[in-house]
């Protein structure tokens, strides 16, 4: 399958918070690839001024709907907001072939 969409979400975490972050992604990659419809990459990019997650879909659908999964509310939600500075930024993006 090829990714036809992005959900980038771009969260402010200091250095401090940066490991248990990290663990939260690592705990749930696997499960996102292979629980979430659609799901097809997931990569953490880690830059001095912040910290994205960019995840790989099938459809716009799909990274739109995965936002309101239990999965994303109930775990990495919960998960990650205790390490944010600031409320993240989430953007969908579709692949324009």
């Amino acid at each position: 399958m090829e990714v036809k969409a992005y959900l980038e979400i771009t969260m402010t975490i200091p250095e401090e918070n940066r490991a248990a972050a990290a663990k939260v992604y690592t705990n749930y990659r696997g499960p996102f690839l292979e629980t979430i419809e659609g799901a097809l990459t997931k990569q953490l990019l880690v830059r001095d001024e912040d910290v994205q997650v960019l995840h790989g879909f099938d459809s716009v659908e799909h990274a739109a709907a995965y936002l309101e999964s239990d999965m994303f509310k109930d775990d990495v939600f919960v998960g990650l907001k205790p390490t944010w500075t600031a409320d993240p930024e989430v953007r969908i993006y579709p692949v324009v072939a």
